[in-house]
This record gives structure tokens, C-alpha cells and sequence, in this order.
């Protein structure tokens, strides 16, 4: 099962989506790197790096990369920058300047999506998942999700997709369009059956916006649940669990033990 949400290279793609470049382009590039962005690669950021090099963090099909730009700034090199000890250098600085500002950009894609809010909306805890209403692992998490979301501890917000049979997407049309999405959710997970009813346009975009967010995010199984966590640095990260989680996998998800 995989669990690092936002560290699978396959993501990187769809968060440049957003404002991945936006703060490189404030100010223009240097030429080498900038001849690198008329090839396809991205420039999330830049930062410091030794023996006079400058650094930039970036991205190019799925795969994150790091430039190097020589001091007279006219050659950049594509690699990983070691020390006398043999010591990768490159790889912590693609974690600060390549995943971690996407994974701050792809929570915002998730808070942004058409979701049902489930619990306390004042619950401290967020936890996204993608839920299809034909899914039985979706109907396993809902179940096992039920101590904390009724002690207030955590909100789930199911981003509703239609993926897995053909009245998928008419019957989460008509869960997000329901006067009481809410209650309608519930409804359904206590075993009611769907009343699938004409939506408006928009309501029926908001399913296909989500499929599109779920399939430009790699992901290919529901329910994929996304979560925070902090580092031991004080870090805030985001973690993904695809499928359902194991028992210990759901406590690091809800936050702790109920």
C-alpha cells in the first residue's frame, strides 16, 4: 500500500497546475535554466548551494530534478551534488524546495473540490478522501471512521467521484446536490438507496472537476485518503493512503487511538 501522498513522482505533474512556477517567474531566469523551461521543465524554486552554485529545484514530467547553475551563470548542470564524503545533498533540497510547496499546493487543490462535509465542521482534525458511491472499501472507511468523526475529533470530507459503474456519476450528482448533502451521505451509508434525479450543470461539473482532480493526481483506486502530519521538524507534510487502511495506518490518519 502506498502512504507518502505527495512524494510519488507521478503527482508532480498536476500541481504545476497551480502556482508552481509563479515564484520563480517573478523574477526572469537565468538563460541556462531558462532554456531548460522551452524543454519542458519546471522551476518551482530557487536556493543556495555550495561552491558557488546556485540551485534550483524543479520538475519535468512526473520526475523531480535539481539545476545547478555555475557562478559565471552561463552553463546549468541537471544532477545530484555530492560532498567529499560521498553525501547526497541534493535530495534534501528537493524534499524543502520540489515536494513540500507541492504538497502545500495539491491541499489547496483538495480544499477547493466539491466535497461533503462529514462531522463537526469544527473538528480540528481534516482528512480528504475520494469517495465513489458504488465503492465497498469507501463503505469500510465511513464504518471504521465513526468513533472519532462522532467524539469531534476528525471531519472526513468525501470529494465525490463517479468512476467505478456507469451510475456513479449520476448518483454523486445527486448526493452533492441534494438540499442536505450531509444527511444524504449518511443516508446512503446506512444502506438507503440513492433517488438519482436530472441535476443541474453545475452540480454534474462538480463530479467531473473531481474525476479530473483524481485522475491528474495519479491516483486510480478509491477511496485515496489524504491527511496532515507534522515533522519532527515542525514541518506540516501531507501523507495518502490508497485504499483501506490498516489499523494502524487509520490511527496515524484520525490522528491517534480512539
Amino acid at each position: 500500500m502506498l502512504t507518502l501522498f505527495f512524494r510519488l513522482t507521478p503527482l508532480l505533474v498536476a500541481f504545476n497546475l497551480l502556482t508552481g512556477q509563479a515564484a520563480a517567474n517573478q523574477t526572469p531566469l537565468p538563460a541556462p535554466v531558462d532554456a531548460l523551461t522551452e524543454r519542458g521543465i519546471e522551476i518551482h524554486s530557487q536556493f543556495s548551494a555550495p561552491g558557488g552554485l546556485t540551485g534550483f529545484g524543479a520538475s519535468a514530467q512526473g520526475r523531480e530534478m535539481a539545476i545547478y547553475l555555475t557562478p559565471d551563470g552561463e552553463h546549468a548542470i541537471v544532477g545530484t551534488l555530492m560532498d567529499s564524503e560521498g553525501n547526497d545533498l541534493t535530495a534534501p533540497q528537493l524534499d524543502e524546495h520540489v515536494r513540500a510547496p507541492l504538497e502545500a499546493q495539491t491541499w489547496q487543490l483538495l480544499e477547493e473540490s466539491h466535497w461533503i462535509q462529514d462531522g463537526d465542521p469544527q473538528a480540528p482534525r481534516v482528512v480528504y478522501t475520494f469517495t465513489d458511491p458504488n465503492c465497498p472499501y469507501c463503505q469500510q472507511l465511513w464504518e471504521a471512521a465513526r468513533p472519532w468523526i462522532e467524539a469531534g475529533e476528525v471531519q472526513l470530507r468525501h470529494i465525490m467521484v463517479g468512476i467505478l459503474k456507469a451510475q456513479s456519476p449520476a448518483q454523486a450528482a445527486a448526493l452533492l446536490g441534494d438540499d442536505r448533502p450531509s444527511e444524504a451521505l449518511t443516508a446512503h451509508k446506512l444502506g438507503e438507496e440513492i433517488a438519482v434525479s436530472a441535476q443541474p450543470r453545475d452540480i454534474e461539473q462538480q463530479v467531473l472537476d473531481n474525476n479530473q482532480l483524481f485522475e491528474e493526481l495519479g491516483l486510480y483506486a478509491t477511496p485515496t485518503s489524504a491527511f496532515q502530519r507534522r515533522t519532527q521538524e515542525d514541518v506540516v507534510r501531507i501523507e495518502r493512503i490508497e485504499g483501506m487502511p490498516s489499523q494502524q495506518r487509520l490511527e496515524e490518519m484520525m490522528g491517534g487511538a480512539r
